[in-house]
């Protein structure tokens, strides 16, 4: 009977330890996705706005540029397709698709803002 009362900690915290292993599995298999945004010549602009659509839901993530141009997604779903392009005043840049396919982790894109929004 003693031996019993033992069991039941230990199999409480072999449960516990699995379920925070399968919670970490799932949560390092999420992607990210980086860049920077530069416009015709090359030059970094920051404040661009970026449009990252969830292909599966059709949500859009926004996000504002940084200083440096810079951007970044993360804990985007490596199960899903993905559509990403910036926009700067009355310039866009081109939509870039990320894959479900694309096993990558890490993920850098660099868009350039050069053409008119109408254009896309």
């Amino acid at each position: 009977m003693k031996n019993r009362w033992m069991i039941v900690p230990v199999a409480m915290l072999c449960l516990g330890l699995a379920a925070g292993v399968a919670a970490q599995g799932r949560e390092s298999q999420l992607r990210t996705v980086r860049g920077i945004v530069v416009d015709k010549d090359e030059n970094p602009i920051g404040g661009a706005v970026l449009y990252l659509k969830n292909l599966k839901t059709l949500t859009v993530k926004t996000y504002i540029a940084d200083g440096e141009g810079r951007y970044r997604y993360s804990g985007l779903d490596p199960n899903v397709d993905y559509e990403i392009h910036a926009e700067h005043r009355d310039m866009a840049s081109q939509k870039r698709s990320i894959s479900s396919l694309d096993g990558r982790r890490e993920i850098t894109i660099n868009l350039k803002v050069d053409r008119k929004k109408s254009d896309r």
